[in-house]
């Protein structure tokens, strides 16, 4: 049995949707932007969705090498600054026109007061030994940055101060006060260099999420500092169960994020000097992990279809961590489908959530339809832009039909009219490379055909109709399986042709 429903847009209808789909998006280490797939694949992203920053870890940790110290002939120690690939990372994203969101860590070992790390690449997460070096590192590296590239082009580039300070995993010990500390010298120091800097943080996940934002603001209040944006993460699904190199788990229902969400615009709104103030969602996705096989699959896709449609309502952007599975801090993945978090898998084959990414960034223009399963757009010119997507928590959902009634300008009076229906699919049958790769026996190391293949089995389904209008009104059904993901663009088609060209006798009717 399908479900449906029908809905009529009138004409002047206009509803609220902040879309900033493309704002921002996460990667692994900087250190890996230097590899060859890695740039691939993020040109392609570019190519097909183009977004506007990019923030992942690792800026100052060591395999960046830009801290370095030498003893001079007196026995004294001193900094200097390696800015060699630095350059090489910024030339790269900056030539696919796109801009870091500066996240300020981890410490280098040299400069570092302990020897705790995270992940496989070991990334330092003690306070600095001495804050004076740590600022003067700071202030080093945005002068460098605004030297190369201009300063009107670099303050333009948001900064946020380390990554979730709240777990102890990636801060000793989870030292409120000691991160505190560190916030408060690094805004100065960076504003001492260009007030025009935005600066944020704390970057914390959900632990404890609303004591940190609270006592954030409240440390911000009593030291009078001006804090440009909070900075916050998302990750809806519940602890993994561990299987081997795999995490699985379990969706949560999508209102409790929205609602933890809130608590976050709550608490600000209630400092009358913050209230009103940007929230940056730095991270987001389903899992946390970068092995959960969940991250491949189109029903992932479909989750996140309706986070992209809501997540605007109360946050200036959500970044999705990642751009693509060039990544390690769980160490080299073994497989190309291996649940990581990227859009694009390994060897450039994009997952479903891939398009999902690709639609909502088409989808610009005036909201003149939004419901928890579709959004649709009116631009300028009088077309639809819509998606409507088919999410099922338990995988024992069924086939939706949603049906548009949409008024359509730009038809002469007294002419009928027409319009096009194009459509692209995205769900298990259609757009499934994850399937097409289990039916190949799961490959670890896939040959050049494989690749090949499973990249044309990753596109959507593109259809296109023609269909007359009724009184003005284009009539639009969208079926949709379950998990599916469908983009639909409704255009007027003008009259036109060859002369003595009839399509109807070329296709026999």
């Amino acid at each position: 049995m399908m479900q449906e429903k029908k809905y009529t847009v009138e004409k002047d209808t206009k509803i609220p949707f902040h879309n900033n789909v493309a704002y921002c998006i996460g990667t692994g280490r900087m250190g890996l932007a230097l590899q060859k797939e890695y740039q691939e694949q993020l040109a392609y992203v570019q190519e097909e969705i183009g977004f506007s920053h990019i923030r992942g870890h690792g800026l100052f940790s060591d395999d960046m090498a830009i801290y370095q110290e030498y003893t001079d002939e007196n026995g004294i120690k001193h900094a200097e600054y390696n800015f060699t690939y630095l350059d090489l990372v910024m030339d790269s994203y900056l030539s696919l026109n796109i801009r870091p969101f500066l996240e300020l860590g981890f410490m280098p070992d040299k400069m570092a007061s302990g020897k705790q790390t995270v992940f496989y690449w070991k990334g330092n997460v003690t306070p600095p030994e001495s804050y004076d070096a740590w600022c003067a590192l700071v202030q080093a590296t945005l002068r460098h940055l605004m030297e190369r590239y201009g300063e009107q082009e670099v303050v333009q580039w948001p900064i946020e101060v380390w990554n979730e300070p709240n777990l102890p995993g990636f801060w000793k010990d989870a030292d409120m006060e000691e991160y505190f500390k560190l916030f408060a010298l690094t805004f100065a120091a960076i504003k001492e260099v260009d007030g025009r800097f935005r600066v944020g943080g704390p970057a914390i996940c959900g632990v404890e999420d609303e004591k940190w934002i609270r006592c954030f603001l409240e440390f911000c209040r009593k030291e009078s500092i001006p804090v440009d944006f909070v900075t916050r993460h998302h990750y809806t699904t519940e602890v993994p169960e561990n299987v081997g190199h795999y995490g699985y788990v379990k969706l949560r229902e999508p209102e409790e994020g929205y609602a933890n969400l809130q608590t976050t615009r709550d608490i600000i709104d209630s400092f009358e000097e913050f209230k009103g103030m940007e929230i940056h969602i730095t991270e987001f996705n389903t899992s946390y992990i970068p092995n959960c096989p969940l991250h491949d699959t189109n029903q992932n896709a479909a989750y996140i279809a309706g986070q992209l449609s809501r997540l605007g309502d109360m946050n200036e952007s959500y970044s999705y961590w990642t751009f693509g599975d060039i990544f390690e801090e769980q160490g080299v993945p073994f497989t190309p489908f291996h649940g990581g978090f990227g859009l694009v898998a390994n060897g450039g084959i994009p997952k479903p959530t891939f398009w999902t990414f690709k639609f909502f960034a088409d989808l610009q223009g005036t909201c003149v339809h939004r419901t928890d399963e579709a959004v649709i757009v009116r631009k300028e010119d009088g077309s639809y832009r819509g998606i409507v997507w088919n999410m099922t928590m338990d995988g024992t959902g069924e086939d939706i039909c949603r049906s548009f009634c949409l008024p359509m300008d730009g038809i002469p009076s007294g002419e009928k009219g027409e319009c096009c229906i194009l459509t692209k699919t995205v769900d298990e049958v259609t757009c499934n490379p994850l399937k097409l790769w289990h039916a190949m026996g799961e490959p670890s190391s896939l040959s050049g055909e494989q690749k090949k293949l499973l990249k044309e089995g990753a596109r959507p389904l593109v259809e296109a109709q023609r269909k007359e209008l009724e009184d003005g009104m284009a009539d639009v059904c969208i079926t949709v399986r379950e998990n599916g993901v469908v983009y639909f663009e409704v255009s007027p088609v003008k009259a036109g042709g060859d002369r003595g060209y009839c399509y109807k006798r070329v296709v026999g009717k």
